[in-house]
């Protein structure tokens, strides 16, 4: 069942919303009676971003709303309002374009969002529900909500309660839903069907590794291939993370939780393109069969790797899946990882790094980024620093001891297991809100996920 995200149908009465910047507050008071003007006054609302002043009828009921937003077109503002409204039913009142509606919507959905699923008593949700603004593309708005959830709510479940098997399953329910085909690659398998690098991170764990391989799609289409790291707890192995830098590895899996909510927007939306999904799913502990700093492993594209720290596990597991996404000759590789601590470090929590081999790719994520408030900043793939990748044992060591350009590096080790003829685009991501802000709360977090799918829509118009 669709959940409704506090937007409803009904035609019956609804409170009024009327969004006004600064600027538009003012001009609109000018033609307001003396009353309405004295109330506004009273109250100190200058239309600021993020508040709201209720207008009493005369009968003492809410008449209005006015809703302080510097920017209709931008989901988070909107996302401000199921809080700070009293419980009841509202309208949007005025017209807006078409995408200033279907975001309106979208910003409600998210506002709403919360996560509670371990709670014994469910978590109080907005009371506050929001007729469809007119002219809103529900289904779109119902797709991109439902994406965004998926990918919070799998970041925010326990590693006690998604490891590798669970994540199959939700890859599974969600080719059950669309019509996909998924096929999955687990255990000792891996190594028998050429996969060693995913099961060498994975065979640590007493959770056995597996390879997700998600189809949909008309063969006469062209291929669109995503990759997402999937590792459902990160202990960094032997190389064991101090407790403050293992807290939040639940979240090791929001590359995966991603490559499922671009799928899901995908096979929404019916693009044509023949999709094909890979997820490396595996857990990185230090258990007796692990592997060890220094070992020299095999990968699917038969490059020897030598471990430099087996906390750099996430790159090990792409390695063979990006190889095996770009055997199949993709007309686009998209990969999502939360793969370096470095990335966090040059760009903050928010904005995700944007690897490419292809500037014209680069430019159109980049360009939806910013139309849809989802931004990330590029990074370049500084050839340069692919010395600081040698070995002396192996064909490539994959964690460098330099202390510089730690996200650099990491996306230079990708781009050896992607064909140099392939659009290739690479984002390291948190997938993690820090604090709460309206609609991304505390916790899981969604990142370039609706600039990517924007990108797609523009490039495979139907």
């Amino acid at each position: 069942m669709t959940p409704s995200f506090g937007l409803v149908t009904k035609s019956v009465a609804a409170i009024p919303i009327l969004a006004f910047s600064e600027d538009s507050l003012k001009a609109w008071l000018k033609r307001q009676p003396a009353p309405t003007r004295n109330w506004v006054a009273s109250h100190d609302f200058c239309a600021k971003p993020g508040t709201v002043l209720a207008l009493p009828s005369s009968k003492g009921a809410i008449s209005h709303v006015l809703a302080g937003l510097a920017d209709l077109d931008s989901p988070w503002e909107w996302a401000a309002l199921p809080k700070l409204l009293p419980a009841g039913l509202y309208r949007i009142d005025g017209r807006l374009k078409a995408s200033e509606a279907s975001r309106a919507a979208l910003g409600w959905a998210l506002g709403n969002y919360g996560f509670d699923n371990f709670k014994s008593k469910p978590t109080a949700r907005p009371l506050a529900r929001l007729i469809w603004p007119q002219g809103a593309d529900r289904a779109e708005v119902t797709a991109q909500a439902e994406a965004v959830c998926l990918v919070r709510d799998l970041v925010n479940r326990p590693a006690s309660h998604l490891g590798p098997f669970e994540l199959v399953g939700e890859a599974r329910k969600l080719a059950r839903r669309h019509g996909a085909v998924c096929r999955v690659i687990s255990g000792a398998a891996l190594l028998q069907k050429g996969y060693p690098a995913i099961y060498a991170v994975g065979k640590g764990s007493a959770r056995p590794p597996a390879l997700i391989d998600l189809a949909w799609g008309r063969p006469s289409h062209p291929l669109l291939a995503l990759v997402g790291k999937g590792v459902c707890f990160d202990s960094g192995g032997l190389d064991l993370k101090p407790s403050s830098a293992m807290k939040l590895m639940k979240k090791d899996m929001g590359g995966a939780a991603h490559a499922l909510g671009l799928a899901h927007l995908v096979m929404a939306a019916k693009l044509p393109v023949r999709l094909r999904v890979l997820i490396p799913a595996v857990e990185n502990m230090p258990g007796p069969n692990a592997m060890r700093p220094m070992d020299v492993l095999q990968t699917r594209k038969g490059l020897t790797v030598e471990v430099g720290n087996t906390d750099a596990e996430g790159r090990l597991i792409l390695a063979d899946a990006l190889f095996e996404a770009a055997k199949g000759k993709p007309d686009l590789l998209l990969d999502f990882a939360t793969l370096t601590g470095a990335a966090r470090s040059a760009l903050g929590p928010d904005l995700p790094a944007l690897f490419s081999n292809d500037d014209r790719l680069a430019e159109g994520l980049l360009q939806a980024g910013q139309a849809e408030h989802d931004p990330m900043w590029r990074l370049p793939l500084w050839a340069a620093y692919d010395e600081m990748l040698k070995s002396k044992s192996a064909d490539v060591n994959s964690a460098p001891d330099s202390p510089f350009a730690g996200a650099i590096t990491a996306a230079l080790f990708l781009q050896r297991f992607v064909a140099k003829e392939i659009s290739w685009a690479h984002l390291d991501l948190f997938s993690w809100n820090a604090s709460d802000r309206p609609g991304r709360p505390a916790g899981g977090e969604a990142m370039a996920l609706r600039a990517a799918y924007a990108m797609l829509k523009k490039r495979y118009k139907k």
